[in-house]
């Protein structure tokens, strides 16, 4: 790889509560890889509980790790079988990377994929560094008129395109969106984009200010629904919080269709089975995305969707340990890149 270094500094957890930017080597891309130079990364909620409290659920930080898997950059190098872009084209980085051999794979499911590769996972690095190598059908075009930003944050949007279609949200429908975090805003701008309604429930007045900014009208504290007020069509419930999607979940009408895409920190939960037997309710799983990044790069290009506009705040590589703490220092921020 003419012209390349051969080692590269990457912003590496190496215990929780601690980042040090440490020399890794430029990776050679394999056959049916890209090499990536990472322009912009998005610190997802992830990251920063990864950074406080070394894991996510069974998802356990044994060795150090370099976070960041909302990424975005400009393809540098080609493996010698890579059909994807060619050097010099602004990609948006897909970061799980499946088996493509297993049931969930081959039926399109592969966000379900047992084997999947998912970047900043333990034990796979991430994208807070200069280069990443990754499978050249999982860079993703983006045109000139996105910001390397807004490429970055296709990742985040993919999660709300793919929760909308779970909840097949449609035109005229009702929605409730529970939590005003990134996901939440970009869920709420994804339905309205499908022809819905959403009405964004959230109980910071910070981030119901922030949703409002963002052009979504209808942002209320949750105190305001009322159980009486059960006109909803669809939940996509965002907070992982067990309070928010009981209460959700009385308000959907009959018929309707609860999409669970926050994770809550508890493994069990007591929900209203006497309602959603008589209302018939569905209670529809939501883990990542498959198959979403074309579209909402499509919805970003268009407009339907300002990505840039969520972003509060950027950092340097070094300054990855102030950018993981940073929405929990200020609440008021919505969402803080990395541009390495």
């Amino acid at each position: 790889m003419t012209g390349l270094p051969s080692s590269q500094p990457a912003a590496t957890l190496i215990r929780p509560g601690l980042i040090e930017v440490v020399d890794r080597a430029v990776p050679t891309p394999a056959d049916d890889e890209v090499l990536v130079a990472v322009s912009c990364v998005g610190v997802c909620g992830s990251d920063t509980h990864y950074y406080r409290e070394g894991r996510i659920g069974s998802f356990v930080v044994r060795e150090p790790l370099v976070l960041g898997h909302e990424a975005a950059g400009t393809v540098v190098a080609c493996g010698k079988q890579a059909t994807g872009p060619a050097p010099g084209q602004r990609v948006a980085i897909e970061p799980g990377f499946p088996c493509r051999r297993c049931h969930p794979c081959r039926t399109g499911r592969y966000n379900l994929c047992p084997d999947i590769r998912f970047l900043a996972t333990p034990p796979v690095d991430g994208a807070l560094t200069r280069y990443l190598a990754v499978p050249s059908d999982f860079a993703h075009p983006v045109p000139d008129t996105l910001s390397d930003q807004a490429a970055a944050l296709i990742e985040p949007l993919s999660v709300a395109v793919w929760a909308c279609r779970q909840g097949k949200v449609g035109l005229g429908e009702e929605v409730l969106v529970t939590g005003a975090g990134p996901i939440g805003v970009l869920c709420a701008l994804v339905a309205r984009a499908a022809g819905a309604r959403p009405t964004v429930a959230e109980v910071h007045p910070d981030r119901r200010a922030r949703a409002r900014g963002l052009g979504l009208e209808d942002v209320v504290e949750p105190s305001r629904l009322a159980p009486a007020d059960r006109r909803f069509h669809k939940l996509i419930e965002c907070s992982g919080a067990p309070a928010a999607l009981r209460q959700g979940l009385g308000l959907l009408g009959p018929g309707g269709r609860a999409v669970l895409v926050g994770m809550s920190g508890a493994e069990d939960i007591s929900l209203p089975l006497s309602l959603a037997q008589t209302q018939e309710l569905t209670l529809q799983g939501c883990f990542r995305y498959a198959n979403t990044y074309p579209s909402a790069i499509g919805l970003a290009a268009a407009g339907h969707v300002p990505l840039d506009s969520m972003v509060d705040k950027s950092f340097g590589l070094e300054q990855a340990d102030e950018a993981l703490m940073a929405t929990t220092r200020d609440p008021s921020l919505l969402k803080v890149v990395v541009q390495p």
